[in-house]
């Protein structure tokens, strides 16, 4: 079924009372509960399929020469499952538990994009504010072209600066001095493009980011970090610093070369923390993962103190766009995929799922994923010890187990009291067409679109070949708070009939179709990729 389409099992007389006495209280009916998952099963049914994921990444592990791994599952907010396979320290052979600690790279980008929007809700910067007013050092950098913007901190957050990539030599800045740092940005940085103009990984730009949360906050960016959004996470274990982690829970990095491992040394905390620098372990990492989902859906109620829903959101959403592509996945079935980058994290849209939200990350002896489905309430978390453990084919083949559970499905939007309203009126009104339930119905577009006259002849028509004692049935698909679609069944034939509210106070039929339908037919559009 499309992403973009809905579906809540009819119940017209319960939602009918529902909305009447919402109504009654004073509560705005144009306004609906958030969306929700609707198999109460659905949460049985993905555990199911944690054993075949363990066996995935077991034979991952081994086909891929990865000396050890840890990797887990969240489901609504909480850490589902927890897996790990193989050795923290070759010499050793130690082995990995849940308890280890690997470094995770770029993914450290999403915390510092998350200490911006703190201070951003703080009324302590702009995101729009220019760079150079809390680095000086940027102050002398030299446009492309005359009529480049100044780079601002949403063109840090979002990669469109236009400083050239630079993962192969980011990954070697870990240990750069502050005054390092300094020199590097007084020397100049060369552009790949204008800003504001596309998207292109910076790694550097990041690194500016964790020199802003200092200048701004007065303290040192891994401090910030560990006691404005760390520490009242939970996240105890995680760090920038391998040093403070105990040996016993430290998983080595290590490539494969010439047959054999060879080890890679852990770079200490430096001035490019911000962009690659964090260790963590599964279960500090599956609740980030979880904070993250947690910002779904839109709802009422206590947010905690770390940063808002709306902030996370704004996070999980296209910035800067990198393109679209089409391809083959390994069973030869056609795929696109689309997106960008948000705040410290990407964002891809593909035909199975509407938001796909996710970042990797990648140093000498350390590979790492994370990824999750906002409307799904799922995630993925997995690290392993081997220099780019490539985690994405894997993470793909764990959701297509999940999916195969049938417990992968997205929440479901709740019509508004008035949608439902509506609903029941419009039936009223094919059933019997009535010159003053169709004026109360109506938004004041309806009948100049097409006439009053014309509309009633025409639903009478299709009414009538399709027999009277016609009545809802199956399921009302929402597609949103304000439209939706549903089926009459009549005496020999079935009525689609679909309506879009206007916005209005009160809301009204802005859009209104009849027409028939097979009796097996699904009320649902086709699917968005063929």
């Amino acid at each position: 079924m499309p992403m973009s389409i809905r579906r809540l099992f009819f119940a017209a007389p319960i939602l009918l009372a529902a909305a009447g006495a919402g109504a009654q209280g004073g509560r705005d009916a144009s306004v609906a509960p958030p969306p929700a998952f609707t198999d109460p099963q659905r949460a049985a049914r993905l555990r199911s399929a944690f054993p075949a994921i363990d066996r995935l990444m077991r034979d991952f592990a081994q086909r891929s020469n990865v000396p050890g791994i840890a990797y887990g599952i969240v489901i609504d907010g909480q850490l589902a499952h927890v897996g790990v396979s193989g050795v923290r320290d070759v010499s050793a052979q130690a082995p990995v538990d849940t308890a280890t600690v690997f470094r995770i790279a770029s993914m450290t980008k999403s915390f510092t994009a998350a200490a911006i929007l703190q201070l951003r809700d703080a009324g302590q910067l702009s995101l729009d504010d220019p760079v150079e007013r809390y680095i000086p050092e940027l102050a002398t950098l030299r446009s492309p072209t005359t009529d480049s913007p100044r780079i601002t901190i949403r063109h840090l957050l979002s990669h469109s600066e236009g400083f050239p990539e630079d993962n192969p030599w980011g990954d070697q800045q870990l240990a750069a001095t502050d005054d390092e740092m300094a020199q590097m940005m007084r020397a100049g940085i060369p552009f790949s493009t204008a800003p504001g103009t596309a998207y292109e990984y910076s790694n550097f730009g990041f690194a500016i980011l964790g020199r802003i949360v200092a200048r701004v906050s007065g303290m040192p960016y891994a401090r910030y970090v560990r006691e404005r959004v760390l520490v009242p996470l939970g996240m105890t274990v995680t760090t920038l610093e391998a040093s403070s982690v105990p040996a016993a829970r430290l998983a080595h990095g290590y490539r494969r070369q010439d047959g054999a491992w060879l080890e890679e040394g852990q770079l200490p905390d430096g001035a490019f923390g911000a962009m690659g620098g964090m260790l963590t372990s599964a279960a500090d990492l599956g609740r980030w993962v979880g904070f993250m989902l947690d910002a779904w859906p839109p709802r009422d109620g206590e947010e905690g103190g770390v940063l808002g829903r709306a902030s996370r959101r704004e996070m999980q959403q296209v910035w800067r766009f990198n393109g679209a592509f089409a391809g083959k996945d390994s069973a030869g079935a056609v795929f696109l995929s689309a997106g960008g980058y948000g705040y410290g994290l990407g964002v891809r849209q593909t035909c199975r799922f509407r938001s796909s939200v996710s970042h990797t990350g990648g140093l000498p002896g350390f590979g790492s994923l994370m990824r999750w489905l906002p409307d799904h309430g799922v995630g993925i978390v997995a690290m392993g010890n081997l220099t780019y453990t490539g985690w994405g084919n894997v993470a793909e083949q764990a959701l297509e187990l999940l999916a195969g559970t049938g417990g992968l499905e997205p929440r479901q939007p709740q019509p508004a009291p008035v949608l439902v309203q509506m609903q029941h009126q419009v039936t009223r009104l094919v059933n019997r067409w009535d010159d003053a339930l169709a004026d109360s119905v109506a938004a004041m577009n309806l009948y100049r679109d097409e006439s009053k006259v014309r509309r009633r002849a025409a639903i009478e028509r299709v009414r009538l070949q399709a027999g009277d004692r016609c009545a809802p049935e199956g399921v009302f698909v929402a597609e949103n708070a304000l439209r939706g679609s549903w089926r009459l069944r009549c005496a020999t034939g079935d009525l689609r009939i679909a309506i879009t509210l206007a916005p209005t106070t009160p809301a009204r039929v802005q859009y209104l179709d009849v027409r028939p339908i097979g009796r097996d037919e699904s009320l649902a559009p086709p699917p968005a990729c063929r």
